[in-house]
């Protein structure tokens, strides 16, 4: 039998077919990795697109913000507010030093820089010779904290000299934040500090002085001393307040809250415009975006919005219910509280709310002092913006801006002369009886 012997070329090809094979799959398996590593560039290659499109929307929404923010400073152009900054006292020498940051020395802010207004540094005996030694036919108001004093000062200057007390720290911090907060906010409708003085333990801030008091006791004391204030004269000053509200939440960058916005921190002038005053409560609002901060209750019972005093939620609505209450007041003559009222009648808030839509009752709860003498049709405008105001929900009232705006044309079509002579008044409306 024969033995076949395979042919020396067939096993060569065999071979030949095995590393073909193997250089096949090896170059299908770098071909794998070439694509799982092509597919991992793409996606490094798209999130890195994605984050520099994410920055670039971030900073032109930045830029926006400013050239808005700059845009509103330049509309109302009377009014400054310069950034914030750190208030220490040198106990020495009672000199105001003012770094750069926030507020009661919270996280630094990111602010233009601007230089703050001039205020004159006094000491303890300057003041006390320009009141008299703080006699008390000097005095001539008391607030929260302290008392207030008419004094003129060495160059002639009639001014009001508050006096704080230094029980506990909040009265530190009210000065602190009032010699903060007015030495760089500049505007017509806010009380100007001329000084301050921090002379060992003392603790005492200048104003220009407001020879007419405060709206709270022409509207509520009847000493023969206060002025009946006519319906013009009432729908000015709750313009004049409306800009000064205006311009501290919607003209300042970040919002001023005032906290403590009555009757009482309307100070009037020897023409009885109106200027707000008392910022030893006052908040920086938030950056976020519905500017809420949560702080501790303080105010004064019958002009806290609801939201604020059931839960230390404050925003700039906050102060937008307080004028609320204080348009109330002018409209009315009445105050927030007031228990010697028959029952139903002891909060003005939710005795008022139901009447301001109703255009009869509106005119049986005017205030008897005006004596008829008001436009139903601006009684009526006017009624509807305190209405909207005193909202229970805060993102229902409107925005300062908006009732200024309101207002605005209300108080140009009323003659500021003397309401028995205007035309505009010559048919009384009969007041609730």
């Amino acid at each position: 039998m024969e033995t076949v012997t395979p042919a020396p070329h067939t096993r060569t090809h065999t071979n030949k077919n095995r590393n073909h094979s193997l250089h096949h799959n090896h170059n299908q398996h770098h071909h794998n990795i070439l694509s799982e590593t092509s597919i991992l560039v793409v996606l490094l290659l798209a999130l890195v697109v994605i984050i520099i499109l994410l920055v670039t929307i971030f900073v032109i929404i930045a830029l926006l913000r400013r050239v808005k923010s700059n845009g509103s400073a330049n509309s109302n152009k009377n009014c400054m507010f310069v950034a914030h900054s750190i208030v220490s006292f040198d106990g020495n020498t009672g000199r105001l030093d003012m770094k750069r940051g926030c507020i009661y020395g919270e996280s630094p802010c990111s602010l233009p820089s601007a230089t703050s207004k001039g205020v004159q540094v006094f000491t303890y005996k300057e003041l006390q010779s320009a009141t008299e030694g703080f006699t008390e036919a000097n005095r001539v108001g008391k607030g929260g904290f302290g008392n207030v004093y008419r004094g003129t000062l060495g160059d002639g200057t009639l001014s009001a000299i508050k006096m704080l007390r230094r029980e506990g720290k909040q009265g530190e911090r009210a000065f602190r934040s009032e010699v903060d907060l007015l030495s760089r906010l500049q505007c017509p409708y806010l009380v100007d500090l001329v000084g301050y003085c921090a002379d060992n333990q003392h603790r005492l801030l200048v104003f220009e002085y407001m020879p007419n008091g405060s709206l709270h006791d022409h509207l509520h004391l009847h000493d023969g001393r206060s002025q009946q204030l006519n319906w013009g004269i009432r729908l000015r000053i709750a313009l004049d307040c409306a800009r000064a509200l205006e311009f501290l939440h919607e003209h300042t960058s970040p919002s001023v809250i005032h906290r403590d916005f009555k009757s009482t921190n309307i100070l009037l002038d020897e023409n009885y415009r109106a200027k707000v005053s008392n910022f030893g409560l006052a908040k920086i609002g938030s950056d976020k975006l519905n500017g809420m901060i949560s702080t501790r209750v303080l105010g004064t019972t019958g002009y806290l919005a609801p939201e604020y005093a059931s839960t230390g939620k404050l925003t700039t609505k906050s102060d937008v219910y307080s004028y609320g209450v204080v348009l109330l007041e002018l409209l009315t003559g009445r105050v927030p509280i007031d228990t010697n009222r028959p029952p139903g009648e002891h909060v003005l808030v939710s005795w008022a709310l139901p009447r301001l839509t109703n255009r009869a009752a509106v005119v049986e709860m005017v205030d008897p002092d005006l004596h008829g003498q008001f436009s139903k049709k601006d009684l009526i405008q006017v009624a509807a913006v305190a209405a909207m105001c005193v909202q229970t929900e805060a993102d229902y009232r409107p925005l300062m801006t908006d009732v200024v705006q309101s207002l605005i044309p209300i108080v140009q079509n009323v003659s500021f002369g003397s309401s028995n002579s205007s035309s505009r008044y010559s048919k009384r409306v009969s007041p609730r009886s």
